[in-house]
């Protein structure tokens, strides 16, 4: 075990040394690599802050719900009571049916039409602040409607149901564009191990006439696929964090005249590590597909 475990620790650093050995060439891959992986990272995390930037802008959801004429007090508490069970104390906010008339009053629009009324024509109110899906809101809805005294419920959840079908048309966009990509980065890696190939000729074939075997043969072009890989996700993060702490100077801008400090965020570490790991991944594929197809025809002499 401890032999085999030196022995990939050898390859890995000759894979290394090998790389340093060459700087303008490995530094032009791993460019190469890592602008194809900024795109649709750049997009995903946009995707990511997309929510964050609705919620500023619109504010959390709110359902209503429009109480009947014949509720008393004692059923409107027992209401209450129960909503904030359900919902949490800060999510239930009680409107009476005189707050209500006096905010129409304030109105400048319809303040003239209010003084006309002979009664009060508004109900008592419950404005509830909701979270999640439009489909948990719509879940919740139906269970609101069932609660006594409730005669109309009164929901906002277009807005969530355009910004669903938005943000998973950009997911579709993005996905689209991380599978040619992928392409892209797996055809840089597959040219790059097979000039390589041709680079390490003469030293493969002395290699196969002393006995190595295709495993000791093949394992530093693996690594050589995983180490672009690597480095070429983490230029990757670096330009999406770059361009973020960029964007972010002119965001907070605005974000300040809305009364906002909303700035957009970085990915977390599970998500760096999922970048690395899908890089490496791709790597290691054109890695696969190179070895494959150019290392089988060579023979030693």
């Amino acid at each position: 075990m401890n032999t085999l475990l030196f022995q990939h620790w050898q390859t890995f650093s000759l894979t290394l040394a090998r790389l340093a050995g060459n700087p303008i060439a490995t530094l032009l891959n791993v460019m190469v690599i890592g602008v194809a992986l900024t795109l649709p990272l750049g997009g995903y995390m946009l995707l990511q802050n997309l929510g964050d930037v609705t919620r500023q802008v619109t504010g959390n959801p709110q359902i209503s719900l429009f109480l009947a004429p014949s509720a008393g007090k004692a059923e409107i508490a027992a209401l209450e009571a129960r909503l904030k069970r359900m919902l949490g104390e800060r999510a239930v906010r009680f409107i009476s049916r005189e707050q209500a008339l006096e905010g129409l009053k304030r109105s400048e629009q319809l303040a003239d039409v209010i003084a006309a009324l002979q009664s009060n024509p508004l109900p008592d109110a419950f404005v509830l602040e909701t979270g999640g899906s439009a489909a948990e809101i719509s879940r919740l809805e139906s269970e609101l409607r069932a609660l006594p005294n409730v005669t109309h419920v009164q929901l906002d959840s277009e807005w969530l149901s355009r910004l669903e079908s938005l943000l998973a048309l950009g997911r579709t966009a993005v996905s689209i564009l991380v599978a040619l990509l992928a392409f892209g980065l797996a055809a840089v890696t597959f040219n790059t191990i097979r000039l390589q190939i041709l680079t390490q000729k003469d030293e493969i074939e002395v290699s196969q006439l002393i006995g190595a075997t295709d495993v000791f043969v093949r394992r530093p072009f693996f690594y050589l696929g995983l180490v672009l890989g690597v480095f070429g996700a983490m230029v990757a993060l670096a330009i999406v964090y770059l361009c973020m702490l960029i964007l972010n100077r002119s965001i907070l801008e605005v974000a300040q005249q809305y009364g906002s400090d909303f700035r957009l965020g970085f990915f977390g570490l599970a998500d760096c590590l999922a970048v690395l790991v899908f890089a490496a991944m791709l790597g290691w594929l054109g890695a696969y597909m190179s070895v494959s197809r150019h290392l089988g025809v060579i023979e030693p002499r």
